[in-house]
């Protein structure tokens, strides 16, 4: 007797988003807006991993309900040596490395590495979250003035 096993099959944002990443040649399954991120989360098609460090989620805010896993620690963000094995345990009830997870950063740039890092130990669908929690910073130094998860005014709390 043999099981077959049955082939996931990504929404069409994200296979928009993986033929974009192969076309840049990224190194890991693809980014997408704060706003397809969130649809996604809501349909539950993907799982929300906030890789910034405990403070930031604690002061700045977090999303509910989303997983943590801190790419950098401390205010020097020194890299988390562990970061791929505490990612595999927090999405082993979603499927492991090929959970369906959107990594969510400040701006988009450390999300990315995470997901980078991810990709190269096997994580075969985790994606990006453009623009990040934040936005980028401006001219004026500010950070939400046009784009980012609380500047499209997604849902987010703050302790």
């Amino acid at each position: 007797m043999s099981v077959e096993v049955e082939e996931l099959v990504l929404p069409e944002a994200l296979e928009q988003a993986r033929a974009i990443a192969a076309e840049n040649q990224w190194p890991y399954a693809g980014g997408v807006t704060p706003t397809v991120a969130w649809d996604l989360v809501q349909k539950s098609q993907a799982v929300l991993v906030d890789v910034r460090s405990g403070e930031e989620r604690k002061f700045v805010g977090h999303v509910p309900e989303s997983l943590h896993v801190a790419w950098a620690t401390g205010t020097a963000l020194t890299r988390n040596p562990r970061f791929v094995r505490e990612l595999e345990a927090k999405l082993a009830k979603e499927g492991g490395k090929d959970a369906v997870a959107l990594l969510l950063c400040r701006s988009g740039k450390r999300s990315a590495l995470a997901a980078e890092a991810a990709a190269k130990a096997g994580f075969t669908n985790v994606f990006n979250v453009l623009e990040g929690f934040e936005g980028e910073i401006d001219a004026d130094q500010h950070r939400g003035g046009a784009d980012g998860w609380r500047f499209h005014k997604l849902p987010w709390v703050q302790d």
